[in-house]
């Protein structure tokens, strides 16, 4: 009788532990099941209909141009792929810490800065090469969906999150992270992704006065060392 009452007391503990991760970060994890539900549909669908599906809603030259805000919004709600799992790994690493350190509000307008802005940036530089002979005029329909962009402005504001020195490994972790595929064979998507990692760096008035202090790696947090757990923060 012990056994059982000690095993639903811990399932109980976890179920509470387990809500509370969630609660504390309520726009990335209600973000993170829209994603879940459309993976499923994508899924479902065959693959001439999928491609039409993710082509309709890509954030490409000619839907920038006809309806931007439907584009720009609904190419948030779908991946480039048929696997969610390595997005619920990417979203629980950064834009989890990151929601529950900046709040809401702030995390949603570092992001959607960056969504719309590397878009924009990296959909106008194709637009140039496409004047200019050096692209494929085909390439106004090419399909650019999914929440790179948003993730990556998001990567880029944690490092004010770091504390030094371990701060500066993880920006040129970063910086090479994102860089690399500029030197070698740059795309439009290389070009997105490091210009919303850059304009994750250029966020940083957002973040003072935020707390509690940087995470320095090589510290554990006393809630950790003691079993305790702090009191979750206010998102606002």
């Amino acid at each position: 009788m012990s056994d059982t009452a000690g095993t639903g007391h811990a399932a109980r503990r976890g179920s509470a532990l387990l809500w509370r991760y969630l609660r504390s970060a309520p726009c990335t994890f209600s973000w993170l099941t829209l994603l879940l539900m459309t993976t499923i549909v994508q899924r479902l669908l065959p693959s001439n209909e999928l491609e039409h599906l993710l082509g309709e809603r890509s954030t490409n030259l000619h839907h920038l141009e006809s309806d931007p805000v439907h584009t720009l919004i609904t190419s948030l709600l779908w991946i480039d792929g048929r696997s969610w799992l390595p997005y619920l790994l990417l979203f629980c690493l950064f834009h989890a810490p990151a929601e529950r350190w900046l709040g809401s509000l702030r995390w949603a307008a570092v992001g959607l800065t960056a969504h719309v802005g590397a878009t924009y940036l990296s959909q106008g530089i194709l637009a140039v090469a496409i004047h200019r002979g050096y692209a494929d005029p085909g390439m106004v329909d090419v399909r650019d969906i999914g929440v790179s962009y948003f993730l990556a402005g998001i990567v880029g504001v944690l490092t004010y999150r770091v504390a030094r020195p371990w701060r500066w490994l993880y920006l040129a972790g970063i910086l090479i992270w994102f860089g690399i595929p500029l030197l070698t064979d740059p795309t439009f998507t290389d070009i997105g992704h490091f210009s919303a990692l850059s304009i994750g760096l250029a966020a940083y008035p957002l973040t003072r006065g935020r707390t509690p202090p940087p995470r320095n790696p090589a510290v554990v947090p006393p809630g950790h060392r003691t079993g305790t757990h702090p009191a979750p923060r206010s998102n606002t």
